[in-house]
């Protein structure tokens, strides 16, 4: 395996395989924008003096777009990171990152552990933010983390068991989809799916129509059009002082990003994302690239929002705009546009709503046993494109974003 511990190769400020002129790039966080840019580099840069580390805390790859199938009960595949790197020429290490010095251009691991850059890959994408409402994060779970997913799903097995009842906080994707997996897989649960806006606003009246008749159907209650205003042990308040009856509590709404960045002195924004130019490189520190939900991208229609069908494009993009960088080539800008919104609504049955390049919705959509098959091709696709890309140029993108990329800001 393309394993290192912490104690061989960061010692001293890390292996430096190819003596003095090796080329060091760090990668920080395995997730899916971390895991393509560290293996598409890879095999860019094959033939030049690079070293290339991929840093993460867990060494089991964790499939985010597939948590809420894990807090109902499901289990997933033990994707492990060394056995998906292997043959790539990326060195894994184990460690969290604890401190980035960006002037030495040095990464701290874990406090101590050191390792040393010419350019850093900044992937270490988001995490639902429970902080912005009282209680939340003492008595609400979240899909941040498997492991905290699956103790969920334990905890709820007992609360169906006894006919109790789940709330789930956010009317967006995730919690659509997490609603819809919870009431299907425990039908003797009651489930509430709590949203200050109707559930899947974004999407086209049709699109959206259906998806409150699957709902209607797997009894999932909706309490729409006020705010949580407290997290109560066994209930949601809210802000007309209702309160909503919830043995369980599950929190999908609100995004923060790890403080690393800004705590550095990297320009980041109100949000804590890297500032970027239109190569993603940061503007105050250009040999640190960030990508996914790490980063601050804009197009000419507006800033991007974190989803996968961004975060890939971004990460393939900054490997390949290394690999020409390194090369002596030009670079054209980053160019991006939305393509579509796929959204499960338990095993069975899905809606898929396909967008403009500004993520706004178009006119088409897909539902049923098509839709299912579609979102299952999407939540399965990025582990053998990870593989694949080992051997060959995967396409990782959609859309570019037509005319609408190319506009004046």
């Amino acid at each position: 395996m393309n394993t290192a511990s912490r104690g061989d190769s960061m010692r001293g400020g890390g292996r430096v395989a190819g003596g003095p002129t090796t080329h060091r790039i760090v990668v920080l966080g395995a997730g899916y924008t971390g895991m393509l840019a560290a293996i598409r580099l890879a095999r860019r840069t094959r033939k030049l003096d690079v070293q290339i580390t991929l840093v993460n805390p867990s060494s089991r790859f964790t499939e985010r777009l597939r948590m809420h199938q894990v807090a109902a009960g499901q289990e997933l595949a033990d994707n492990q990171i060394p056995e998906i790197l292997a043959g790539s020429g990326v060195e894994f290490v184990q460690g969290w990152a604890s401190s980035i010095d960006p002037e030495a251009q040095r990464v701290y691991l874990d406090g101590t552990a050191t390792l040393h850059y010419d350019e850093l890959i900044y992937a270490l994408g988001s995490s639902t933010d429970t902080s912005i409402v009282p209680g939340a994060a003492d008595h609400a779970w979240t899909l941040n983390d498997p492991r905290t997913a699956h103790r969920f799903s334990e905890h709820l097995a007992l609360v169906a068991a006894n006919g109790g009842t789940v709330a789930v906080c956010g009317g967006g994707l995730t919690g659509i989809e997490a609603a819809a997996e919870i009431a299907e897989g425990f039908p003797s649960a009651k489930v509430t799916l709590i949203s200050s806006t109707e559930p899947g606003a974004m999407m086209g009246d049709k699109a959206r129509a259906y998806l409150n008749k699957a709902l209607d159907r797997l009894g999932v209650v909706r309490e729409i059009g006020q705010a949580v205003t407290k997290v109560l042990p066994d209930a949601v308040e809210l802000a007309d002082g209702e309160l909503v009856s919830a043995d369980l509590t599950l929190w999908t709404t609100g995004v923060r990003v790890s403080p690393l960045a800004t705590q550095a002195g990297i320009e980041t924004d109100a949000r804590g994302q890297i500032v970027v130019d239109s190569t993603l490189r940061s503007v105050s520190h250009p040999t640190i690239h960030a990508i996914g939900d790490a980063a601050a991208v804009r197009q000419a229609w507006g800033q991007i929002h974190g989803t996968c069908q961004s975060g890939l494009p971004t990460a393939a993009y900054a490997a390949d705009a290394i690999a020409r960088q390194l090369k002596g080539k030009s670079v054209e800008p980053f160019r991006f546009g939305y393509f579509h919104q796929p959204v499960s609504l338990g095993r069975e049955d899905a809606v898929i709503q396909f967008t403009k390049a500004d993520d706004t919705p178009g006119r088409f959509y897909l539902t049923g046993r098509a839709a299912v098959l579609y979102k299952e091709s999407v939540s399965s696709s990025p582990v053998p494109s990870f593989k694949l890309s080992k051997k060959m140029t995967v396409s990782v993108q959609l859309s570019k974003g037509g005319k609408a990329t190319r506009q004046t800001a």
